[in-house]
């Protein structure tokens, strides 16, 4: 009795509300609209919070093989230059799908090698230090530059000894002494530049040129991966649903390109009233059927429930509102064949008498 006056309040509240929506349409005319939505809502009611079923120690539950699909994109912005794969296809982890036009960023990798190559050779010539022929050429510049101060030094002290016979100006004897001393400058110079050639480069050059030859990898690195990135790969085994960019479109990081569908593992989602909470544990076996194919059982078990309800009411329940709470449920499925497909309502009875470590028929991922 109390749920037929539940059936006809909410009728009336309903009748209530396309009065309201509807006010100048006869109610003969909405009554067949109103039937159809009360026995579509009625149907839908049924099908979520239908009763489970408990027969000795089985439970009976009902649910869908669950949606598990993975919207596809390029992580880099260009034209699209090929799509290998056509909608339904079966693709394996890591196989290539489309692929992006390259020639700009090919271009950008052998750039970033060509500027590798130099920093390494710039670091290898430091590490060398000089070569002996190099300081070969050091030591004659500091022989030439002696002799050629000796060559000053002499025509100096000649005509400073010429002076004193009067046979030369003091003016010649100051240019000869400037000429000696500029000589001995052009000596030591030269002795300082064999020295560095002798010491080779210093830490701190080849330090810097080390730093400028990873910094030179590391935009190599990022490179290659930006073209990498030109690549769509699956990312694991599935089915291709959907193509929804066509070669030459304009890809981008924020539009898919393909839609996959992840065929395994499947899974049966299900809901689990409150009541039958402590009876049911993870790791469970389980066996699912499907209107598609009935004479069919497929093993599966427990993986997984919910620790929360999927509907919360109040803090403060009645008993009535109390056994309405339903937990998800998550039962693997061994679908070999791939007869279970993705969407299927799917029946699911649990064995609660088994033990959870003997699962028949199926290993536990």
């Amino acid at each position: 009795m109390k749920g037929i006056f539940s059936f006809r309040t909410g009728a009336l509240a309903f009748r209530h509300a396309i009065l309201f929506i509807y006010p100048d349409v006869p109610m003969k005319k909405l009554l067949p609209v109103v039937l159809v939505l009360l026995v579509a809502g009625a149907a839908v009611a049924r099908f979520r919070l239908r009763p489970q079923e408990v027969q000795g120690n089985s439970l009976t539950l009902y649910g869908n093989v669950d949606i598990r699909e993975a919207q596809l994109t390029f992580n880099a912005s260009e034209h699209v230059g090929e799509v290998l794969v056509e909608e339904g296809e079966h693709v394996r982890k890591g196989q290539l799908l489309a692929r992006l036009h390259q020639e700009l960023f090919r271009s950008r990798v052998a750039q970033a090698q060509a500027q590798v190559e130099a920093k390494r050779q710039q670091l290898i010539k430091l590490k060398a230090g000089s070569r002996p022929e190099e300081i070969e050429k050091a030591q004659a510049e500091v022989a030439a530059a002696q002799a050629r101060a000796k060559a000053a030094r002499d025509t100096w002290q000649r005509l400073q000894r010429l002076v004193e016979k009067k046979l030369a100006s003091r003016e010649e004897v100051e240019t000869a002494r400037s000429n000696a001393s500029a000589a001995q400058a052009q000596v030591e110079a030269a002795q300082a530049a064999l020295k560095l050639l002798e010491a080779g480069p210093r830490k701190e050059d080849i330090a810097a040129a080390q730093a400028d030859l990873k910094a030179a990898e590391a935009n190599l690195a990022l490179t290659r991966q930006n073209l990498a990135n030109t690549e769509l790969r699956a990312p694991a085994d599935g089915i291709v649903r959907t193509r929804i960019l066509e070669p030459g479109d304009m890809a981008s990081p924020l539009k898919p390109a393909l839609t996959l569908a992840f065929a395994n593992p499947v899974w049966v989602r299900a809901w689990l009233p409150e009541t039958l909470l402590g009876k049911v544990k993870p790791g469970m076996p389980a066996s699912i059927f499907s209107d598609s194919y009935p004479g069919n059982e497929y093993a599966g078990w427990v993986a997984y429930i919910s620790p929360t309800a999927e509907f919360t009411p109040k803090n403060v329940e009645t008993p009535e509102l109390r056994t309405r709470l339903v937990y998800q449920l998550r039962v693997m499925a061994c679908n070999g064949n791939e007869e279970l497909r993705l969407g299927m309502p799917a029946t699911v009875q649990i064995d609660l008498q088994t033990d959870v470590a003997a699962i028949p028929n199926c290993q536990k991922p």
